[in-house]
């Protein structure tokens, strides 16, 4: 299973933390905007965009970590567009206060943790998990087509 996580540079560390325990449980991380050097011209933003996109597309799930950047929210309008799976975490009650969250937030294919990171990880491995076991082997799904 591939994900992909959104986030601001202002929430480095904690992507970088939740990426690498999602690793430790076995994931794949489709794109690691992490390693990029901040843009300073527009070739490079481009080139950034393409590559964040792409992590979007082929990833499984999409983790939101709040508050987001400048693309957070683009990256969840096209994992909504997609019918990925999306988890959404925020540090705080600001997702469930009608003046301060989205409209996007409260669709029910989004799934809403507040509270600590390490316990929102655990969440989104335990139900990542338990999706990849119900899922019937390749030749399984081949023989019912």
């Amino acid at each position: 299973m591939k994900f992909y996580i959104a986030s601001s540079l202002n929430n480095i560390e904690i992507v970088i933390n939740v990426a690498g325990q999602l690793k430790q449980a076995g994931f794949i991380q489709a794109y690691d905007w992490t390693a990029n050097e901040r843009a300073d011209n527009l070739e490079k933003l481009k080139k950034i965009g393409q590559k964040e996109k792409d992590g979007v597309l082929e990833s499984d799930f999409i983790i939101i970590i709040l508050p987001g950047g400048k693309g957070t929210h683009i990256e969840l309008g096209i994992a909504l567009g997609l019918n990925k799976r999306i988890y959404l975490y925020s540090p705080n009650e600001k997702i469930n206060d009608p003046s301060t969250s989205s409209t996007f937030y409260q669709l029910p294919e989004v799934k809403k943790f507040v509270g600590e990171i390490n316990s929102f990880i655990a969440d989104v491995v335990i139900r990542e998990t338990k999706l990849v076991q119900q899922e019937p082997p390749y030749e399984t799904l081949r023989n019912k087509l």
